[in-house]
């Protein structure tokens, strides 16, 4: 008979002492690692944070892949030996976009991954992660941030994949199967909400119950029930006045009771002492770790706990079958994701795999599709054969364009001899054609007029620790992070010399043929510019290729097709502002502003045109198909993503005003036409009564199909009756060019 991992896992639990089972709910992170690593470092616990990212801190250079791996391998190999069963630990480590133990393949940030709305090519990407990661021996993957994003002064926006329940939901399931795929435990996070008034992170959450349920669970849900998740990482902030490190309507009744996770929960790095320090729930260590505990919470990231543990047990906070709970949990993890059989990295092929040629390609053609086109006055694409000389400034165009936060080991930035920033492949791209012309913004008027072309490259500050509370392009001298994992330009500190908004002003005026590239997480403030700029293209942080994404896009050799997964609010004075607001008898504007965003979710420009026609909507036994041609009528190839939104009314609560069920990522060729169908997922019609139950409740829905959630191209009518789905020909109506569904 062969046993199972849970069999396994309950056999050698019954063998372990108390300080063994202690011991493997126990973490250890030694930051920064130096001499004195070893004696500091505690073998016996059994999760820790991987010195791959560690070991680079007082050293000239990044270490090769090899010598990374060797020191990941000792590790466990000590470990492994401090105990009498061989139990081999958990190395874990971050890989938002890209395994962070060294200089591994460094894909498009998350916002970027989903501007492609292609759930597929994330998952490709999580894989190629998860095969890097388990290289070298880390085990543990604490991505995806699947946390929904209302408002965008959120630092951590760019961690994330937008404002949409759906795209969160998808991306967050892919990025779990890739990594698992090579035994790398994904941990969905932060659970759950993670921010709240004006985007500050991991503050006080009063979202109600429904909202919770309706927006910020669902991604979570659905990488457990859909992605296989092993792990989930409980989020800072507290929720209905319960940190969410000890919540146990969270951690128990809702993630194992509701949806029937089994694996095991880990805190946010510090997140089981918050409880009493930042919270002030309790007055000691030794409480929180009980409560958090019996809540449901299994290890105490990033900290030993065993001290605490054992003074919860020996005054009676805890008994001893809570540690059983949560050690069953993380060894149940061990045994199926192969660590006992297989718990080394492979220093051999750590070379040939990491950062190989197939891994930077997948960089490269995601970088490609992840990049929006957001404003072209016929402008773009430059053709390099007509441009004798183009002016480039802008500190961005300097740096290579992966976003700082989780790229790289500690306080190095991710770097390789074969990565280039944009100005340097621009020049490389048009050597031979064009001169290129690198000036300092104060001399954009005096060189500008000059050149045939001018782009500015912009900077922004970002990342965690880094909430804003204004969305504009950053005018500062200086901008200092509050935390080591911020997206930072330059260094700790950096000196932009001068207002970047002014900048792109005067570019604008003495050059009209003129574009502005923007590298950022997060949606800008452009109402101090946008009027005077001809072009606009929403790079984001493309990644290790992004340079060459950038260029090509520039210069017409690619076709930009991603598109917005957050809405562009006009000034931060919209916050909050997305598409699938709820409706108002008082719409959603001031008395200055009417409320219309400045570029809606889901849009996105292309060098060419696509022509749909066709549209029928077919429905089977209660499963809905909608079909229609596309052809591609301009004078380039490209992609486009077609994107269906439901509107509910006349249902049992009130619904969004619009919500995407469904999208799909197609490419035609110059001229090309193509039929195409997507299918309507069984739970589009889903959604929470009353009293709380999801299910198919009675409604009456318009069907949107589209390029974005605003530039509708046709509207089907469906009512819900008793679980049935009604289509009958007569309630459909004719093609609509505009649904605002910001204001009404």
């Amino acid at each position: 008979m062969i046993k199972t991992a849970e069999i396994k896992a309950k056999e050698l639990l019954s063998d372990l002492s108390l300080d063994e089972k202690i011991y493997q709910i126990c973490c250890q992170m030694v930051c920064p690692i130096r001499e004195d690593y070893d004696s500091k470092r505690s073998y016996k616990v059994g999760n820790c944070r991987n010195i791959g990212h560690f070991l680079h801190e007082s050293k000239d250079r990044p270490l090769s892949s090899e010598e990374v791996t060797e020191a990941i391998n000792n590790e466990i190999r000590c470990a492994a030996e401090s105990n009498s069963h061989s139990i081999p630990p958990i190395e874990h480590g971050e890989a938002l976009h890209g395994a962070q133990w060294g200089m591994a393949t460094c894909f498009p940030q998350p916002i970027g991954m989903a501007s492609m709305f292609d759930s597929e090519a994330v998952e490709k990407i999580a894989e190629v992660i998860g095969k890097e990661c388990a290289v070298a021996g880390v085990r543990q993957a604490l991505t995806p941030v699947v946390n929904v994003v209302r408002d965008c002064r959120w630092g951590r926006t760019v961690e994330t994949f937008g404002e949409d329940v759906l795209l969160n939901a998808d991306m967050g399931a892919a990025v779990c199967r890739g990594l698992q795929k090579n035994g790398v435990i994904a941990t969905p996070k932060h659970f759950a909400d993670n921010y709240s008034y004006g985007g500050r992170d991991s503050n006080v959450s009063d979202t109600s119950e429904r909202t919770m349920r309706e927006v910020y669970l669902r991604p979570f849900e659905k990488c457990i029930k859909e992605g296989g998740a092993m792990s989930v990482m409980a989020a800072y902030n507290s929720w209905d006045g319960i940190p969410c490190s000890c919540n146990k309507y969270l951690l128990t009744d809702i993630l194992r009771k509701e949806w029937g996770f089994d694996g095991f929960v880990v805190s946010d790095y510090g997140g089981v002492d918050n409880i009493c320090y930042a919270h002030r729930l309790f007055d000691s260590s030794a409480k929180a770790q009980a409560e958090s505990l019996k809540a449901g919470l299994d290890i105490n990231f990033p900290h030993n706990s065993f001290d605490n543990i054992k003074e919860a047990l020996d005054k009676g906070y805890i008994e001893e079958s809570d540690i059983d709970s949560a050690v069953l949990r993380v060894l149940t993890a061990k045994y199926k994701a192969g660590l006992f059989e297989n718990p080394y990295g492979d220093s051999k092929k750590a070379s040939e795999i990491v950062r190989c040629a197939e891994h930077q390609k997948l960089a490269l053609d995601t970088a490609r599709k992840s990049i929006v086109l957001l404003k072209n006055e016929n402008i773009l694409p430059l053709n390099k054969n007509k441009i004798r000389k183009i002016a480039i400034f802008g500190f961005g165009a300097t740096l290579l364009p992966v976003g700082e936060n989780y790229s790289g080991p500690f306080r190095v930035k991710w770097t390789a001899d074969d990565a280039k920033t944009p100005l340097q492949y621009i020049k490389e791209y048009l050597d031979g054609y064009s001169e290129v012309i690198f000036a300092d913004d104060d001399e954009i008027e005096s060189i500008a007029p000059l050149c045939d072309a001018a782009l500015y490259f912009t900077s922004l500050v970002e990342g965690e620790g880094m909430d804003r509370s204004d969305i504009r392009l950053p005018g500062v001298t200086k901008a200092k992070q509050k935390n080591e994992n911020a997206i930072i330009v330059g260094s700790n500190e950096f000196d932009l010399k001068t207002n970047q908004e002014e900048s792109i002003r005067k570019m604008c005026r003495s050059n009209k043929n003129s574009a502005v590239i923007l590298l950022n997480g997060s949606p800008v403030d452009m109402s101090a510019w946008i009027d005077g700029c001809s072009a606009i293209i929403e790079a984001w942080y493309p990644g290790e290729q992004g340079a060459q994404a950038i260029t090509e896009i520039i210069f017409g050799q690619t076709n930009p097709s991603g598109k917005l997964p957050i809405t562009f609010p006009r000034s931060v004075g919209q916050l909050p502002l997305f598409y699938s607001m709820k409706p108002s008898g008082r719409g959603y504007g001031y008395v200055d502003n009417d409320g219309s965003p400045l570029y809606p979710f889901g849009y996105g420009l292309s060098y060419t045109n696509f022509e749909f026609d066709n549209f029928t909507l077919n429905n089977t036994d209660n499963k809905l198909k909608i079909s229609f041609s596309a052809k591609n009528t301009g004078n380039f190839d490209g992609e486009e993503v077609i994107q269906i939104y439901f509107s509910g009314r006349n249902c049992d609560v009130v619904m969004p005003l619009k919500e995407l069920k469904a999208y799909k990522r197609f490419r035609l060729n110059k001229e090309d036409s193509l039929d195409i169908t997507v299918e309507i997922p069984d739970d589009a019609f889903f959604y929470y009564d009353r009293q709380l139950k999801y299910g198919m409740h009675n409604g009456d829905y318009t069907i949107s199909v589209g390029t974005s959630s605003t530039d509708i191209r046709k509207t089907f009518e469906v009512k819900v009756r008793n679980s049935l789905i009604l289509t009958d020909e007569k309630l459909q109506k004719a093609p609509e060019k505009q649904i605002h569904c910001y204001f009404i």
